[in-house]
C-alpha cells in the first residue's frame, strides 16, 4: 500500500515502481526515452499518474472518396493489415463512385434516475408541469447550444422494471459538433435539483439516484453504402468468378446475421477501421465500442451491422451504425495530433466525421470478408505481420531484406521465420 503516489514527481513515481516491482535497472531510461521533448507537460495533463507515453503508429489511408469529396484518413493503430485493407478497399471503391453516406439523426441521450413513493400514475398525469420545470432548470445551460441549432429535444418518463419506486427521465439532446458529455451531464444535474424542489413544494419527496449521459445512442445513426456491378468484383474474386464471389460474400454476411459468434468478429472488422479514426481524432473509442455493440443486439440477439443486396447485376453493401463523436472540445482540440488529424480531414463537422468513420469501417469490413472467402485471412495478415516478427527476433537490415523476399512465396509463421533466420545465420 502506498499513499500520496499522485503527489510524487515523475522520477519519484518511476523509482517507487522499479523498487517495488523489481524491474531491471534500465527501466527508468526506457520510460524517459518515450517522453516528448517539448510536449510532455501537455500530455501529462490528459491523465493521472503519467510516467511515460505509449506510442502507437499514426497512419494514413489514402483515396477515400466520400460523398464526392477526397480524403486522406488518419488512423492510429498498431496493426498494419488494417491500414493496408482500408487503403486497398478505398482505392477500389473510389473507382466505383466512392462511399455514399446519409445522417439518419444525431440525437444524444441523458438519463435522470430518481426514486419516489409516488405511483407512476402521479408522475404521468403531471408530466406537462414536470417537463416545464425540468426545461426551465436548463435554460441558462442550453442558451449557447440553442444558438448553434442544438439543445434539449425531448423528455420521456420511464419506469425501471424490477427496481421498486425507481423511475427515469430519458432525455434526448442535439449537441451539434460537440460530443456533449459535459453539457448533457450539467443539464441533467440541474434537472435533478429542480425535480427534488418540485416534489418538496408539492409536499412530496423524491431522491435523485444518479444523473448521467448514456453512451447508447440508437438515434445518432449514419448510413454508409458502396455499390458496383458484379463484373467489377473481379478485382477481389481471385480464382472465383465475380458472380460466385458476390454470392459467397452474401453468404458470409448472412452467416453473421444469424450466428452471434461470427457477428462479433464481423463487427470487430468494422471497428478496426472506425476505432483507428476515433483515436486519431481524439474521440472516445470506449464509448463508441459500447454503443455499437449494444446497437448490434438491440433486437434481442447480437447480429451483423451490415446488409447486402444483389439485384439486377448490382452489388450493394451497406452499414447503419451509431457514432457519437465530437469535433470541438476535449482531446480533439488539445492533443496536437488529434488537431492535425482534423486538419488533414479538412476540419469536418460532427456529421461529416461520422460519415468518414463509417466509411473507414465499411472499407475494412469489406476487405476482410473478401480475403476470408478467397485466400483466407492469415495469408495477407501474416505477410503484413512479418516485419513485426523480424523486429522481435532482432533481425539485421540485410536479414530483413532476405526474409521479405523469401516469404513473398512462403507461408509466414513465427516458427517459420525463426527457422529461416537460423538457416541464413549459419
Amino acid at each position: 500500500m502506498i499513499s500520496g503516489f499522485s503527489k510524487l514527481s515523475t522520477k519519484e513515481k518511476i523509482d517507487v515502481i522499479i523498487k517495488q516491482s523489481g524491474l531491471p535497472a534500465d527501466s527508468l531510461a526506457k520510460l524517459l526515452s518515450h517522453h516528448h521533448r517539448d510536449l510532455q507537460e501537455t500530455y501529462n495533463q490528459f491523465s493521472e499518474n503519467t510516467i511515460s507515453n505509449f506510442f502507437v503508429p499514426y497512419n494514413i489511408a489514402p483515396n477515400f472518396l466520400i460523398d464526392g469529396k477526397e480524403y486522406f484518413v488518419p488512423m492510429a493503430i498498431e496493426e498494419s493489415s488494417v491500414v493496408a485493407a482500408a487503403s486497398k478497399s478505398a482505392g477500389f471503391w473510389h473507382k466505383q463512385g466512392g462511399f455514399k453516406t446519409k445522417i439518419i439523426d444525431t440525437l444524444k441521450v441523458g438519463q435522470l434516475f430518481f426514486s419516489t413513493e409516488e405511483p407512476y400514475q402521479f408522475l404521468s398525469s403531471n408530466m406537462n408541469k414536470i417537463q416545464s420545470v425540468l426545461k426551465t432548470a436548463t435554460h441558462e445551460l442550453t442558451l449557447n447550444m440553442e444558438k448553434r441549432g442544438g439543445g434539449l429535444r425531448n423528455i420521456e418518463l420511464q419506469a425501471i422494471e424490477k427496481v421498486p419506486n425507481t423511475y427515469c427521465f430519458h432525455v434526448t439532446f442535439d449537441t451539434k459538433d460537440s460530443m456533449g458529455a459535459n453539457f448533457i451531464n450539467s443539464c441533467l444535474e440541474a434537472m435533478g435539483e429542480s425535480l427534488v424542489q418540485y416534489f418538496t413544494e408539492n409536499d412530496k419527496t423524491a431522491q435523485v439516484v444518479m444523473a448521467i449521459l448514456s453512451n447508447y445512442t440508437p438515434e445518432c445513426i449514419v448510413e454508409c453504402k458502396v455499390s458496383c456491378t458484379i463484373k467489377e468484383l473481379s478485382y477481389w474474386s481471385g480464382d472465383l468468378k465475380p458472380q460466385e464471389f458476390a454470392e459467397k460474400f452474401k453468404q458470409a454476411v448472412d452467416i453473421a446475421k444469424f450466428n452471434s459468434s461470427r457477428a462479433v468478429t464481423h463487427n470487430k472488422g468494422i471497428m478496426n477501421g472506425i476505432d483507428a479514426v476515433v483515436i486519431a481524432t481524439g474521440n472516445d473509442f470506449r464509448a463508441i465500442e459500447a454503443n455499437v455493440h449494444a446497437y448490434a443486439a438491440k433486437d434481442g440477439k447480437y447480429t451483423s451491422l451490415t446488409d447486402i443486396d444483389i439485384k439486377n447485376d448490382i452489388f450493394t453493401y451497406t452499414i447503419n451504425i451509431p457514432l457519437t463523436i465530437g469535433t470541438v472540445g476535449g482531446l480533439t482540440k488539445s492533443h496536437p495530433l488529434a488537431t492535425l488529424s482534423m486538419e488533414i480531414l479538412q476540419n469536418p463537422n460532427a456529421s461529416e466525421l461520422m460519415s468518414i468513420m463509417a466509411s473507414a469501417g465499411l472499407a475494412n469490413n469489406f476487405a476482410a470478408i473478401a480475403s476470408l472467402i478467397t485466400t483466407g485471412i492469415q495469408r495477407g495478415h501474416m505477410k503484413m505481420h512479418l516485419s513485426n516478427i523480424l523486429l522481435t527476433l532482432n533481425a539485421s537490415e540485410e536479414e530483413k531484406v532476405k526474409a521479405i523476399a523469401y516469404f513473398s512465396e512462403q507461408t509466414v509463421s513465427y516458427n517459420a521465420v525463426i527457422t529461416y533466420l537460423n538457416k541464413i545465420r549459419q
